[in-house]
């Protein structure tokens, strides 16, 4: 799923391109896209993009006469930037929003369907969408310290809450933890005054860091190799390699449709965290820790 970091950069590469650009034609190719219906597609048409921002993991495309066009890509929604009036014939083509200078097409992989568009009038209505969360970026250590500690969860799961905190999915919240070198199941409430200053400064660092990367990546052309799996990611997506600050193999816990990646040395003490189906289905043959594993592998 982009992540802030990801939906930064294709907001700038949007405004490089339609702000102040009048939308001439909307073309929506799978209804199941479009989820609201009390303001008609053909509103939008002819109306100049007056501003783009950014709203949890939403991109808000800003039209005159307070119309906004709300886009979430969820997990395998794709943007793209092609030339004007281009013909939608894909399979995963969603829709097309085309504009003097090229068409903004969306796009889905797969067979879910969960991309979602919602066409909203006015800023109130607009608002109904913001769930709550920080924006990490705009926020001090203070604001940031309540919001972490609102509740008593683990440490992957308050980072990737947007109530809490905005913006920051599976692959960040990763790359976040192992650089303030914390647990993913660190209880928040438990964190010591130190240890959530360090998380503070990990947060701004690693989105900042990676958005900057973004931006290098892309120069002046559009995000289009958006993916959370990065060969740069310290621990996401790279199960049993190396950790770049140890070398220890980066462990992983999986959980529902999600995972937690990991290095043991640096983040847990040497434990190995296991989810409940596998400690038990292994019961004393799970090794508890990372010298354990090691040993019976032959490292």
């Amino acid at each position: 799923m982009p992540e802030l970091p990801d939906i930064v950069v294709y907001i700038e590469a949007l405004e490089r391109r339609i702000l102040n650009q009048r939308l001439i034609h909307a073309r929506i190719v799978h209804p199941f896209l479009l989820r609201t219906a009390e303001t008609p597609v053909s509103a939008v048409e002819n109306k100049r993009v007056l501003e783009l921002r950014l709203i949890g993991k939403r991109i808000a495309i800003g039209l005159e006469d307070e119309l906004w066009l709300l886009v979430h890509l969820m997990i395998v929604g794709r943007m793209h930037w092609r030339k004007p009036g281009t013909v939608l014939r894909g399979k995963g083509d969603l829709a097309s929003f085309d504009f003097p200078n090229g068409s903004l097409v969306l796009t889905e992989s797969g067979t879910k369907k969960q991309a979602s568009l919602h066409i909203v009038q006015g800023r109130a209505n607009l608002h109904a969408f913001d769930r709550g969360g920080i924006d990490v970026l705009q926020s001090g250590l203070e604001t940031f310290s309540a919001a972490l500690t609102r509740t008593n969860h683990t440490l992957k799961r308050t980072l990737t809450d947007p109530h809490l905190i905005s913006g920051i999915g599976n692959a960040y919240s990763d790359e976040i933890m192992f650089r303030a070198r914390l647990s993913p199941f660190a209880l928040t409430r438990r964190l010591t005054p130190d240890e959530i200053k360090g998380l503070y400064h990990a947060t701004q660092d690693t989105l900042l860091e990676w958005i900057n990367r973004l931006r290098r990546e892309m120069g002046d052309g559009f995000p289009e190799k958006v993916t959370a799996f990065r060969k740069d990611m310290a621990v996401h997506g790279r199960y049993r390699q190396p950790c770049p600050a140890c070398g220890s193999p980066v462990q992983r816990i999986r959980y529902a449709e999600n995972e937690s990646n990991y290095c043991a040395r640096c983040q847990t003490g040497g434990r190995l965290l296991a989810d409940r189906a596998l400690s038990r289905l292994l019961k004393q043959d799970w090794p508890r820790t990372i010298d354990d594993l090691e040993k019976r592998q032959g490292l």
